[in-house]
């Protein structure tokens, strides 16, 4: 989906647990430096931000989610015409770490895909003393269930707009994957 000048949109939506930062990780990336220490639960909000990766101009909506309990039905709206997902979870929770491959099985069996380009992010860096989530085990699920992953902290602006870049990077796998090299034959009348 392309306008007439190149601009390329992708519709984003981040997803999960209460409280893990997504709001946070949003404005940050929309319009830095923004971090606000008050917690205010999101009910939804949409931002815009035109970017460039690796030479193509995106044109981004971001849906930022309200938080999801374990039990709740996944919204629909947040499945139709989306190109990507960024899950986070905060370091500091496991109950956050372990709603990342429900939310992420919820969104495979909406769309009724077996893979959907995403993007696991291990939240709230900056709280290392507090962490109960390793590196090792975010990456661990991460390539379980066929993601990107990193770590980042909203509040010290620490790989935010890396988060956003390793999505658009799987959305670029998926949606305008690098053209195949064509094999040059030895048997040249043979080549086409």
């Amino acid at each position: 989906m392309s306008n007439s000048a190149g601009t390329m949109k992708r519709k984003v939506v981040i997803m999960g647990s209460p409280s893990v930062g997504k709001t946070s990780l949003t404005q940050q990336y929309v319009s830095p430096p923004t971090y606000n220490a008050s917690y205010y639960p999101t009910i939804e909000d949409t931002s815009h931000k035109t970017v460039t990766y690796n030479g193509i101009q995106y044109e981004c909506e971001i849906i930022d989610s309200a938080g999801l309990e374990e039990y709740s039905l996944f919204p629909g709206k947040y499945g139709i015409g989306v190109h990507g997902y960024i899950l986070v979870y905060a370091i500091t929770s496991r109950q956050s770490f372990e709603m990342i491959p429900i939310v992420h099985d919820k969104i495979l069996d909406y769309a009724g895909l077996e893979k959907v380009p995403c993007v696991i992010v291990g939240q709230k860096l900056d709280l290392q003393s507090e962490r109960v989530i390793t590196t090792v085990e975010g990456e661990t699920l991460a390539k379980k269930l066929n993601a990107g992953f990193i770590e980042s902290s909203a509040k010290d602006n620490k790989n935010v707009g890396k988060a956003f870049d390793v999505l658009l990077a799987e959305m670029q796998k998926e949606y305008n994957p690098e053209p195949e090299k064509k094999k040059s034959s030895w048997w040249s009348w043979g080549a086409k």
